[in-house]
């Protein structure tokens, strides 16, 4: 039997030997299979996930209204800009030409309407004067009751054609004018006018279904002189003409 050799104490110890690959793994095995795995953290997971969708939301919606943003200012500068036209030159207007030669316009006076009456109704025509019509004709009467009448239907007075008759009887309170128009059925008014200029509408009177004739009659003042009447249709064309 041979002796264990002694080490040599002047010599410097061998290195211990390294365990092959085989060695690790098999260590590495045997403490895998002897540690028991924790659970896993779900909940925490899913905080992680629902956190990270939240700021890439956010970051997404950011970047598109930064990018509309830009398309907004991009298209702005691309429009044209629009100058204002350039503000007209005054000029001044010339002077309006006044005519001194023109005659005065007399305002037109509205005509009052025909007033239809009954047959022997009394017309009170002022200043004590009464008028009233029949299916002969005028019929009138002064202050002091004295009456009158001219026919309209004694042949004459042509009512195939327009025309006018006048009576006047005067007072120191004025002269009176009466009258028969006829041969139209579109009177408008009958006009007095005196020396002086001055007119005066006569009041007209006709009978229901127009007989193709009516009654006028108007107060003048006194010193008016005479008169003359003059006969126009509801156009304000004349149709006759009758001296004082």
């Amino acid at each position: 039997m041979n002796p264990t050799p002694l080490p040599d104490p002047g010599r410097p110890p061998s290195p211990p030997s390294e365990p092959g690959e085989s060695e690790v793994r098999g260590v590495f095995a045997r403490v895998a299979l002897d540690v028991t795995p924790s659970p896993v953290p779900l909940a925490a997971v899913r905080r992680a996930g629902r956190a990270w969708r939240r700021r890439r939301t956010a970051g997404l919606s950011a970047f598109a209204v930064l990018g509309v943003a830009a398309a907004v200012a991009a298209g702005a500068a691309l429009l044209p800009v629009r100058q204002s036209p350039p503000a007209p030159a005054f000029v001044a207007a010339p002077p309006t030409a006044v005519r001194t030669s023109a005659p005065a316009v007399r305002p037109t006076r509205t005509p009052p309407p025909v007033r239809f009456v009954a047959p022997g109704e009394r017309v009170d025509a002022g200043g004590g004067w009464k008028v009233w019509l029949t299916a002969e004709g005028k019929h009138w009467a002064g202050p002091d009751g004295y009456e009158n009448v001219r026919s309209a239907v004694d042949g004459n007075i042509d009512r195939s054609q327009p025309g006018i008759s006048h009576q006047s009887e005067g007072s120191p309170a004025g002269t009176f004018h009466s009258g028969l128009y006829y041969g139209t059925r579109a009177a408008g008014r009958v006009e007095l006018s005196g020396a002086g200029g001055r007119t005066v509408l006569a009041t007209l009177l006709e009978l229901p279904g127009r007989p193709g004739w009516g009654v006028w009659f108007a107060r003048t003042r006194p010193g008016d002189g005479e008169s003359v009447a003059t006969l126009y249709d509801r156009a304000g064309e004349r149709l006759a003409q009758l001296p004082g």
